[in-house]
């Protein structure tokens, strides 16, 4: 049996940053994170079908920037993303994020999207879907250390996936609590707090997520601060070089990951790399369990992977043609004759009477017959 490809006639569907915003928006922050951590979920019980590797990194004294791929065998993702903390003193986001969905049996492009404000969405739907697993049943206060632009949706994937509904924040710039308080100051049955230290926020948390920005490593949570039964959502050592962790806590917990090989380059377990660990898919299909006893320090070692960005990708497409959010773009050369590129090219308005065009009306998708 061979493949028939029919010509596409579909163009890109592109979603800047502000068409982003507004779908997210229209849909509703929580509920967006939840829609998400749904995606995921699903791709996660998918594991064994997706082609994986660790991402791509050209890392910087500066920063980093990095290229994460995944494919099903139908469909194929990339996000490029770029991690720069002293960003903020230029006005400009330390996390920026773009991607791309595409057809693996025509290599066409689907979707070319924004993914900084996606990125902080399936980070927070990945934590809090790890979470269910991992804290304790009945957990409802967290402890939120560095309050940058991962703050909100952190504390409203908790609050919408586990009912957390008390959140004692802390960041070494007071201005980001103050911030983050009013930014959520109307979002109901949810309390913050601003904390004076990491002591003053540890008070009576069940669950620790640890969000913080700088290269390096640091050392957040100390051993003797960690209470048996915490679970501990450790965002920010994402890179080789940061850390956030005590490695002594990492020696008496039980560490979940998203996928070992990066992990171990990457995350927390980067200053323990022969560290045993459970991946985020065992726990997440009942294969194995991220807490056996009441007792036990848990750590969700989250790095971010390209799994999530695949969830992400989809999940932004559906939404966009649903809703008709973005705009129809000629991103790739389409002449009506492909092996006159040239012809076409001088052909003066290469739009007038081409199969694209059409799309931008129809938004028909390109199509596969099997001959």
């Amino acid at each position: 049996m061979k493949q028939a490809l029919a010509k596409p006639i579909a163009m890109t569907r592109f979603l800047d940053a502000n068409d982003v915003a507004a779908l997210v928006r229209g849909i509703g922050v929580a509920e967006a994170i939840v829609e998400v951590a749904a995606c995921v979920r699903e791709d996660f019980s998918r594991w064994a079908d997706f082609e994986k590797s660790a991402r791509l990194a050209s890392h910087s004294n500066v920063g980093v920037i990095e290229l994460m791929p995944v494919s099903d065998g139908m469909h194929y993702a990339f996000k490029y993303v770029n991690g720069h903390p002293r960003n903020a003193q230029l006005a400009l986001p330390t996390v920026m994020a773009c991607g791309m969905l595409a057809e693996v049996a025509t290599g066409f492009p689907l979707l070319l999207a924004d993914l900084t404000l996606a990125t902080a969405l399936r980070t927070a739907a990945t934590s809090a879907l790890a979470a269910q697993t991992m804290a304790r049943p009945g957990a409802r206060t967290m402890a939120l250390i560095g309050n940058g632009a991962q703050a909100e949706f952190q504390t409203l994937a908790f609050h919408a996936m586990l009912g957390v509904d008390t959140v004692r924040a802390f960041d070494i710039d007071a201005s980001a609590t103050t911030r983050l308080m009013r930014n959520l100051a109307g979002v109901a049955g949810l309390s913050i707090h601003a904390a004076t230290s990491v002591d003053d926020a540890l008070r009576g948390a069940d669950i620790v997520s640890t969000v913080t920005a700088d290269k390096t490593r640091a050392t957040i949570l100390r051993a003797d601060m960690v209470r048996p039964g915490m679970h501990l959502n450790a965002v920010g050592g994402d890179c080789p070089g940061k850390t956030e962790l005590d490695a002594d806590i990492l020696r008496r917990a039980r560490i979940v990951v998203e996928y070992a090989p990066q992990s171990r380059i990457e995350g927390e377990i980067q200053q323990w790399p022969e560290a045993p660990v459970t991946e985020l898919w065992e726990v997440l299909s009942g294969a194995a369990r991220g807490r056996v006893d009441d007792g036990d320090v848990t750590v969700f070692d989250s790095v971010g992977f390209a799994l999530e960005d695949y969830a992400a990708l989809r999940w932004l497409h559906a939404a966009a043609m649903e809703r008709h959010a973005g705009r129809y773009v000629e991103l790739v050369a389409r002449a009506p004759d492909p092996r006159d590129l040239y012809g076409w090219m001088m052909a003066g308005d290469v739009r007038a009477g081409a199969p694209a065009a059409r799309a931008a009306q129809t938004g028909e998708a390109s199509s596969i017959v099997m001959a």
